[in-house]
Parts: structure tokens; sequence; C-alpha cells
């Protein structure tokens, strides 16, 4: 269930639009939270 609500993390950082390389790192690092945190609990 944790994995999925990642993956949907995931996809929703992607499909929100991150037009330049730099959006795209941020969006990266924003899943990497999510999945971390979601890994904690």
């Amino acid at each position: 269930m944790k994995k999925a609500i990642a993956l949907a993390a995931l996809a929703a950082f992607v499909l929100t639009g991150c037009n330049t390389i730099s959006g795209f790192g941020r969006d990266v690092q924003k899943v990497g939270q999510v999945v971390t945190g979601a890994g904690g609990k």
C-alpha cells in the first residue's frame, strides 16, 4: 500500500510539470522524501 502511495506521488510530481532540469531535480528530491517518509512509518 505504501508503495502505491509513493508511486501515485511520483506520478503526480511528474505530471504536474517539471519543465526544466532544476524543476525535475526538485521533483525527484520531493519523491525521495515521500518514499523515505513512507518507509519510516
